[in-house]
């Protein structure tokens, strides 16, 4: 039986591609962000929104590894980040920002899936790498991707001006 991770699953969907209570999914948030916005920061001081991408498809597939018995990264105690969980945008191998998309969806999608097919008796076991289980793993993932898009939704109003 698994209707908590049918739960779960449905919640990180609504995050990212259908009608979520909160607002805008993310497929909606980056419909009509171009390159030159996505990489654009209207605040210096906050990553931009093709930044915010790439950070939030680095947990997406890390936990998306977790499932299949791949351990998270691991974290930095003085930095409070993983290594790589910030990928600096530079003009050499980096995603163009359709592929960087792309990849994110798919990722979110093939989460999603893997999810919707755990058993809800596995939510309890610990996620590999870490000292929690899956059930805070997988609402951990839900929460993150929807403050990075609550981000990426102020950017854009910084972009346009409103």
């Amino acid at each position: 039986m698994n209707a908590e991770c049918q739960r779960i699953a449905d919640q990180l969907r609504r995050a990212f591609i259908r009608e979520a209570w909160h607002g805008s999914p993310l497929l909606d948030l980056l419909d009509d962000v171009s390159p030159e916005q996505a990489r654009a920061r209207p605040l210096p001081a906050a990553h931009n929104i093709w930044e915010l991408v790439l950070h939030i498809d680095f947990w997406v597939e890390a936990a998306l590894n977790a499932t299949q018995g791949v351990a998270m990264p691991k974290m930095d105690g003085a930095a409070g980040h993983a290594k790589g969980d910030w990928p600096a945008l530079t003009d050499e191998g980096a995603l163009n920002w359709l592929e960087a998309q792309d990849r994110l969806f798919k990722n979110a999608e093939s989460l999603t899936e893997a999810i919707g097919k755990f058993d809800d008796a596995k939510l309890q076991d610990t996620v590999p790498g870490r000292e929690y289980n899956f059930y805070r793993l997988f609402h951990g993932i839900v929460q993150h991707s929807l403050y990075h898009a609550g981000q990426i939704a102020i950017l854009k109003k910084g972009l346009s001006g409103a």
